[in-house]
């Protein structure tokens, strides 16, 4: 099976009922994605399928076939990314760190989709990513201020 990560052509020959957040973690060494809860619950492992939010935790192997996956190790990869992580760090948005590359990957969503998002709408896109050390407002300000450096730009979406 083979299928596109961080831009890179990938081939498998792994059992399709594996896991998406096991292959990232100990088949391809890809430890930015965290496995918090295993059940879907905490965003940790939010990984991105063809552009849009998914939990590594909950997908098989078998689902990425001929597909595109992100996960944050190829964040800087896009000129967005690059922006969205040096906006968590200027802010002050990472904590235990723990839960950002979830937050990262589904921010990165949002503003691929919505490069001005009110406050309320970065609220509702994080709103499936758990945070155990903040009161999530430095990780809304590192997407505000995300949005408002990138300005009306959004050419890698």
């Amino acid at each position: 099976m083979s299928f596109e990560l961080n831009g890179a052509e990938i081939r498998i020959d792994l059992p399709a009922d594996r896991r998406v957040v096991d292959l990232l973690r100990e088949d391809l060494g890809l430890t930015g994605t965290k496995e918090g809860c295993g059940t879907g619950e905490c965003g940790a492992c939010t990984i991105l399928l063809d552009g849009e939010a998914r939990l590594a935790c909950l997908m098989l192997v078998g689902q990425l076939a001929g597909r595109k996956v992100e996960t944050v190790e190829g964040l800087t990869l896009t000129p967005t990314g690059a922006v969205l992580q040096r906006a968590f760090i200027q802010e002050g948005a990472v904590q235990c760190g723990f839960c950002t590359p979830g937050m990262e990957m589904a921010a990165l969503t949002l503003l691929r989709h919505d490069g001005q998002p009110s406050r309320d709408t970065i609220r509702e896109g994080l709103s499936g990513n758990l945070c155990r050390c903040t009161g999530y407002v430095k990780i809304i300000d590192a997407v505000e201020r995300a949005a408002g450096d990138l300005g009306c730009r959004r050419e890698d979406k």
